[in-house]
């Protein structure tokens, strides 16, 4: 009895012994596979964090690529109307909106009193015009901002390149065509004129005494005198006429479409309101007048240059006779 009561006291210590050996492994496998848990849902978070990164990296990237792909368009065109409607038509790719504007002239924004309306400023006190969106989703607002200045980059190059333009193109004086470029005009209206055959005058302005106002009142009152003439010959002839600064105070005109009646009624135009107007030059008002030779195509000559040069001794002959008339070349 007393063998089997021992048996069992030794059979249930090794019992327990065993069972808190197998007690402390379990708890490291438990310690373990928890950790490995662990481990595992911080992989998991950082898979699913690194995941978020690059889906944000690889939208950043689109943005990117598709912002750069918008200015290479956008530049391809130096035309201010060009450049807007391509950006117009790629803003609809990227954002939402019901309608887009470009406005020029601020009186014109009553319009578009609906409309976001977003200024361009070219320089720091100088906007170029206006961009005016309506129907635009609050979360796109930042993008269109940011587009909007791509379009604005666009903007620049062509305004830049046409005051570039206007630059080689202008007297800077008086503000019309060089001689130059004039000229290249003329031969292309007298192409055009053959071609259809309609006529062309060609007038040849001088003003009258000239180099007495520059020696009594200095060059800076003949610039003006200069200026405030190509002003009053600007505002007496059409649109599809144009005006060149000859040389000196001589100014040269081509008329378009416009035959010897025509063209003696324009002449007699200018020359009259020329002779009415008073000239302010700082300090000093004057009274000038102006002498016109007028030769006209094809009744004279079908040659640009001998057209020049019949307007030209028509001129010397208004000179030559008193000043302050028109004459033409005989036919």
């Amino acid at each position: 009895m007393l063998n089997l009561i021992l048996f069992l006291i030794i059979t249930l210590a090794w019992v327990l012994f065993l069972r808190n050996i197998f007690s402390c492994r379990l708890k490291g496998f438990e310690d373990k596979n928890k950790r490995l848990t662990d481990e595992l849902k911080g992989l998991t978070d950082s898979k699913k964090k690194f995941d978020l990164e690059n889906t944000q990296l690889n939208k950043t990237l689109e943005d990117t690529l598709a912002l750069y792909e918008l200015t290479l368009d956008i530049c391809r065109s130096l035309e201010e109307e060009k450049v807007f409607s391509i950006f117009n038509k790629n803003l609809k790719k990227y954002i939402g909106i019901g309608d887009c504007r470009y406005i020029k002239d601020e009186a014109d924004l009553i319009k578009y009193k609906d409309h976001m309306i977003l200024p361009l400023n070219i320089e720091e006190n100088e906007v170029a015009g206006y961009l005016a969106v309506d129907s635009i989703l609050e979360t796109d607002k930042e993008k269109f901002g940011i587009l909007a200045q791509q379009f604005l980059i666009g903007l620049r190059r062509a305004l830049l390149y046409q005051k570039v333009q206007g630059l080689t193109i202008t007297d800077g004086l008086t503000q019309v065509y060089c001689r130059r470029y004039f000229l290249e005009r003329f031969g292309e209206e007298l192409k055009r004129s053959k071609k259809n055959k309609l006529h062309l005058s060609f007038l040849m302005i001088d003003i009258d005494n000239f180099k007495q106002f520059n020696d009594r009142y200095g060059h800076l009152v003949g610039d003006a005198i200069l200026r405030q003439v190509s002003k009053i010959i600007s505002e007496n002839v059409r649109q599809i006429d144009f005006i060149g600064r000859y040389g000196g105070e001589e100014f040269s005109i081509v008329l378009a479409e416009t035959d010897k009646e025509q063209a003696n009624f324009a002449g007699q135009r200018i020359r009259q309101a020329i002779e009415g107007a008073t000239i302010k030059a700082y300090d000093e008002k004057l009274k000038v007048t102006v002498s016109i030779g007028i030769s006209t195509f094809p009744v004279n000559t079908r040659n640009m240059q001998d057209l020049i040069e019949m307007a030209d001794q028509a001129l010397y002959v208004a000179k030559e006779t008193g000043k302050n008339k028109v004459c033409f070349s005989p036919a």
